[in-house]
């Protein structure tokens, strides 16, 4: 009888501390749904393009939340901007899959998945692992982004640039600050990680 209560209260006990998880995880989800949507309106100027901190606030949600819910939080945003909500850097609705920079945010999406994935394997990852992590994001976005800009403007709009020097246009240009934010976040991760995870 002793044993059996003693396994029940295990069990509630456990199940309170999932609710615990789940919801802080998703207070937490929304924060940064949040900040990246501050992030959006917050542009660097660059030569050829101007580049927002949205990247930065989705690689800290991958590093910070774990891949599946750093993913969940970009995707919080993503509904937001779908449905109709301005959040998006110029406005929102579902017709914003047809502008040439959804794929970026389709990348951040994924980006942030990788990025977390990688970076929590472990309970304190150090500093080549939260590098690896940010810049295997970062590629996943270039890759989403930069695909997505190119199928749209050749086959949507229908300008003529030829794959080469697109990738050349539109990659190295924004690179550098790409890169800066790259180590910036794995800066920052360092500290946050075992902040947002303490019990």
């Amino acid at each position: 009888m002793l044993e059996q209560k003693n396994q029940t209260i295990t069990e509630n006990t456990s199940t309170s501390s999932k609710r615990y998880e789940r919801t802080k995880r998703l207070v937490q989800g929304a924060m940064f749904a949040a900040l990246i949507t501050v992030g959006a309106f917050i542009k660097i100027p660059m030569p050829i393009m101007s580049f927002t901190l949205q990247f930065l606030f989705t690689m800290l949600a991958g590093y910070t939340l774990g891949g599946k819910w750093g993913a969940a939080a970009v995707c919080i945003y993503i509904a937001m901007g779908l449905i109709g909500l301005p959040v998006f850097s110029e406005g929102g609705g579902i017709s914003y899959v047809l502008k040439p920079s959804f794929g970026y945010i389709i990348g951040f999406a994924a980006g942030a998945y990788v990025t977390g994935t990688i970076a929590n394997r472990v309970p304190k990852p150090g500093y080549p692992r939260l590098f690896a992590a940010a810049f295997a994001g970062l590629a996943v976005v270039y890759i989403l982004g930069v695909g997505y800009l190119y199928v749209i403007k050749r086959f949507y709009i229908g300008d003529t640039i030829e794959l080469m020097p697109f990738i050349l246009y539109y990659i190295l240009p924004d690179s550098l600050g790409d890169i800066t934010l790259c180590v910036i976040a794995s800066l920052l991760s360092k500290r946050l990680i075992p902040l947002i995870n303490r019990k």
